[in-house]
């Protein structure tokens, strides 16, 4: 009987793949267009992704069919302009999709209409995928107005192969990760709805207040803070966070979305790389300023002194705050767990040596792209990890979870001991470890800027960065540069490793190094010196060599001073 049930529901799955490529006619893919899934997923115009979306919703069926789990599908391009969109797949326990299946999503979004069929085929013997296990898809989408259109695309996808689908509608991307995890762990994670998630936030934050509130208190710490929402799906996020807060935290929402466009010019992307406060947010001197990104997977903190001057708290920044106090706990409650801090070349070297040299934590350096260090931070008891671009979180094993709930109960220890153990187990509650989160992560800041009782100039100045520079170079082919030692030496071309050194020499406290984009033909070239008169020369004098050594296309950089 299961034996003639198998056949009859293969031979209906060779009915729906033949729907399926006739649907993908319905779906065309663009003429000479090429897709590429990256760590972001896919994306491009929005206009350009409706056989994208359809055939990602028949792939999220595979994946489920073969995990034997709920997979999730974001609809969301984050920091990119309002007219391009995007999708990117998650794994059962919220994880980034597994770079095995990156090849197969970017070899199905670029067969040809009518080779869907055969390409699904093919994925299905690769990976060995039992066709009558049950499929079901968690979805959500960001604010863009393509969005809704894109769903529609994405849910047909999931209908041709007869997948089970729950669409959330608007969700932050760190959100529909939480959900997917929450749900594939029975609940274990939490509860996978979005009011779960507060919940879950909310209790882990106001528990650990009540825990300090007898210590250090909030000697100098304010809870205002304005947030600049970069007219994303996080700006409406926040307010329904806040109804759970009790009134701790004095959040003011600008760039909400009703008046300005996503992400132009504001959001955390713009933020960081202009050194500047965002459009359509008025800051008060000394005041605290937060900025998302599009889909609120970033987050970097700003504010504005009395004289007017800028100051960034970027992911660096972030993540010495979270390996610090977590070290502090740890020594505390006497737990012996392996903390570790994961960043990446483009980290300022002051926040390299501060945590290495001062808080004597382990600093790794892995290649660009959230998915190298994710993976980096499970090395560790106890992994903070973060680009400078501010998408950061912290992960901890299931042997450190155990431990620190275990501590919190032990009466044999100090009262002391287990005060920590509980502090931190309400850290480990306020943490999103499936990803990057701007709430989560604001939350997290918060907690422990209140624990430490510290403004956000004590913040700023536990150490200072190293001015540096950021230029891009276009060349004629951007895989003529090949890096080694997570990106921070070049192998290829000749001689251009030595020119860079060279030019380092000349300087102190200075660094660059080079790496091709992963999208477009440009070569990225990062420099940090000990002023920023030095930090732009040194990156022009390295754009310079990589220009006559890699092909450059164009005009040549031009002199800081032009």
């Amino acid at each position: 009987m299961e034996l003639k049930y198998r056949a009859n529901f293969r031979l209906m799955m060779d009915t729906l793949l033949q729907t399926a490529k006739r649907n993908a006619m319905k779906y065309s893919k663009p003429k000479d267009q090429m897709f590429a899934y990256g760590t972001a997923g896919f994306r491009n115009r929005s206009d350009l992704l409706d056989s994208v979306l359809y055939r990602m919703g028949l792939l999220a069926v595979l994946r489920s069919k073969l995990t034997k789990g709920t997979i999730g599908v974001m609809i969301t391009a984050s920091h990119n302009p309002e007219q391009d969109n995007g999708v990117k797949l998650m794994e059962p326990m919220g994880e980034m999709l597994i770079p095995e299946w990156e090849i197969f999503a970017t070899e199905l979004a670029n067969a040809k209409d009518e080779d869907v069929a055969t390409v699904l085929q093919r994925i299905i013997a690769s990976a060995s995928i039992d066709t009558t296990i049950p499929a079901n898809v968690f979805f959500a989408r960001d604010t863009r107005s393509s969005s809704n259109t894109l769903a529609q695309c994405l849910q047909e996808g999931i209908e041709t192969l007869h997948g089970k689908y729950s669409d959330f509608g608007l969700l932050t991307t760190p959100q529909l990760h939480y959900m997917v995890r929450c749900h594939n762990s029975q609940g274990a994670y939490g509860q996978p709805t979005e009011q779960g998630y507060y919940n879950k936030l909310s209790k882990a934050f106001l528990n650990f207040r009540k825990l300090v509130s007898s210590g250090s208190g909030d000697r100098g710490y304010s809870p205002k803070i304005i947030v600049d929402g970069a007219n994303g799906v996080g700006a409406l996020k926040v307010p329904q966070l806040i109804s759970f807060l009790e009134g701790t935290l004095n959040i003011t929402v600008c760039n909400d979305g009703t008046t300005g466009k996503l992400n132009e010019r504001c959001g955390a992307d713009f933020v960081k790389i202009q050194q500047r406060s965002p459009d359509g947010l008025s800051v008060i001197a000394d005041t605290k300023c937060v900025s998302y990104d599009g889909d609120a997977d970033r987050i970097v903190y700003f504010y504005v002194d009395e004289d007017g001057s800028f100051h960034l708290l970027d992911g660096d920044k972030i993540a010495t705050l979270f390996a610090g106090y977590i070290q502090h706990l740890l020594t505390l409650s006497g737990l012996e767990l392996n903390l570790g801090l994961v960043q990446t070349a483009y980290a300022n070297g002051s926040s390299t040596r501060y945590a290495s040299q001062q808080m004597k934590v382990p600093v790794a350096c892995t290649k660009t792209g959230v998915k190298h260090l994710h993976h980096q931070a499970t090395e560790y008891d106890i992994g903070v990890y973060f680009e400078a671009n501010g998408h950061g979180t912290i992960l901890y094993s299931k042997r450190a979870e155990e431990l620190i709930s275990s501590t919190c109960g032990n009466t044999s220890l100090s009262e002391s001991q287990r005060h920590a153990a509980s502090c931190l187990e309400c850290l480990v509650n306020l943490t999103n470890q499936t990803v990057g989160d701007a709430l989560a992560d604001m939350m997290l800041v918060e907690a422990i800027l209140y624990a430490r009782g510290w403004t956000i100039h004590q913040w700023d100045h536990s150490y200072t960065d190293l001015p540096n520079r950021q230029l891009k170079v276009k060349v004629k082919d951007r895989t003529v540069i090949t890096t080694t030692d997570a990106e921070r030496k070049v192998t290829t071309p000749p001689g251009l490793q030595s020119a860079i050194d060279e030019e380092v020499a000349k300087h102190q406290h200075a660094r660059s190094f080079v790496r091709p984009s992963g999208t477009e033909d440009v070569v990225r070239v990062y420099a940090e010196a000990g002023s920023q008169i030095l930090a732009d020369k040194l990156a022009y004098d390295v754009a310079i060599h990589v220009f006559n050594l890699a092909g450059g296309k164009g005009d040549m950089p031009r002199p800081p001073d032009a």
